[in-house]
């Protein structure tokens, strides 16, 4: 049986990100492998009462937080971890990165607190070893904000987090490359102001780089 991956999709509402999840879960399928798809907040049918809480209902800033790492530990026990443990591909749109970029750097909720609550939520108690939960890869979809915006604005109604004004999509894009820079190896930088099938052979591109999908043949050969 092949190990599971983990890889979660990243970056700020706009950034064009979830419409590329399917692609890539079609290009594991074609590959052989099981797909898990699965996204945050949500996931569980739980997780996905406290996403509509999140998205729709005024509360500080404390408050987000906790129910995002609620939300985040029904997820893991009951579809991230089962799913790995089967050998599944799981993707994910939006993991513990994104409560750094949008908490941490968006709201300035404290750093510390944030990554007391990682160590507590994603700590996994296995019968080999006990472990940390991360992502295997992060496909981060960096654009400038202003371009999201524009994108958002022409989609659909905001949420409480898309209506957002362009200074805070500004923080947290920042607390997305703070990220980045934290973990390199993770991290590929999708350039998602392109448009979407360069995009999407990005990703491609990426993951085959890790030696998880067949590298893509040179049309022109």
């Amino acid at each position: 049986m092949s190990a599971g991956l983990f890889i979660t999709f990243e970056g700020i509402d706009g950034a064009g990100k979830s419409s590329h999840i399917d692609t890539l879960a079609q290009a594991f399928r074609a590959a052989g492998r099981l797909v898990t798809l699965t996204r945050e907040p949500g996931g569980t049918p739980l997780a996905e009462k406290l996403r509509q809480l999140l998205l729709h209902d005024a509360m500080d800033a404390l408050t987000e937080v906790l129910l995002v790492f609620a939300a985040r530990r029904d997820h893991l026990r009951t579809v991230i971890e089962p799913a790995l443990a089967r050998g599944a591909v799981v993707l994910c749109d939006r993991f513990t990165d994104a409560t750094f970029a949008y908490q941490g750097a968006g709201r300035g909720f404290d750093l510390g607190v944030l990554s007391q609550l990682e160590q507590l939520v994603q700590y996994i108690q296995g019968p080999e070893a006990d472990f940390m939960r991360n992502p295997d890869m992060t496909l981060w979809f960096d654009v400038a904000p202003h371009i999201a915006a524009e994108r958002l604005a022409a989609a659909r109604a905001p949420d409480r987090f898309e209506a957002e004004p362009l200074a805070f999509f500004t923080r947290v894009a920042a607390g997305y490359a703070d990220r980045a820079r934290q973990a390199p190896a993770r991290f590929a930088r999708i350039d998602a102001a392109h448009p979407p099938a360069q995009v999407a052979a990005q990703v491609l591109a990426e993951v085959a780089a890790r030696g998880w999908l067949p590298a893509a043949r040179d049309s022109a050969a």
